[in-house]
């Protein structure tokens, strides 16, 4: 076989080809140790009997819980869990009066309120309500509450602005 620096195009792929081919026929000759496989496991074969067995069919949700513990996607997933399932988390009523708008890096959570009374009741709740997110996600994923009523309506349309004293009073 030649060393491949005057082959190109359609010779080089061939050389290539047939060397790799002479590899492959070698390591075939040559009888390989068994040393179990790389894990340490042997590989199970035929049928499983009675009882369990890691060849069973397993349940999605659990094979779903051990990939996110093997990628370390806890805390992402329990932050989806207050947006996602907010009316689980916090229970029908509160979630049909609030909604949460963002969880910060540092645990602060941001609900918005409908109406400035519920934002009065969702301050004197906050406690309660950090238990109850805390039992359903779990502890130290949203460690404040931020609690704000709607946002005030703006009375400036279109994209020129004239400066002045605003609405006042009468709108004649």
């Amino acid at each position: 076989m030649e060393a491949g620096g005057d082959l190109a195009g359609p010779e080089l792929a061939r050389a290539v080809l047939d060397a790799a081919l002479a590899r492959r026929r070698e390591a075939a000759r040559t009888p390989r140790r068994r040393t179990g496989g790389g894990s340490g496991e042997r590989r199970l074969r035929g049928y499983s009997g009675p009882g369990p067995d890691p060849r069973d069919p397993q349940l999605f949700g659990a094979v779903l819980e051990r990939l996110v513990k093997a990628r370390g996607w806890e805390k992402p997933k329990a932050e989806a869990t207050v947006f996602g399932a907010w009316e689980k988390v916090v229970g029908p009523d509160i979630a049909a009066h609030s909604r949460p708008v963002k969880l910060d890096d540092g645990g602060v959570l941001t609900v918005e309120a409908e109406s400035t009374a519920w934002a009065t009741q969702l301050r004197l709740l906050a406690a309660t309500l950090l238990q109850k997110i805390a039992k359903e996600v779990g502890h130290n994923v949203v460690t404040r509450l931020n609690i704000h009523g709607p946002a005030a309506p703006s009375w400036s349309r279109g994209s020129w602005r004239v400066q002045g004293r605003g609405p006042r009073d009468t709108y004649g």
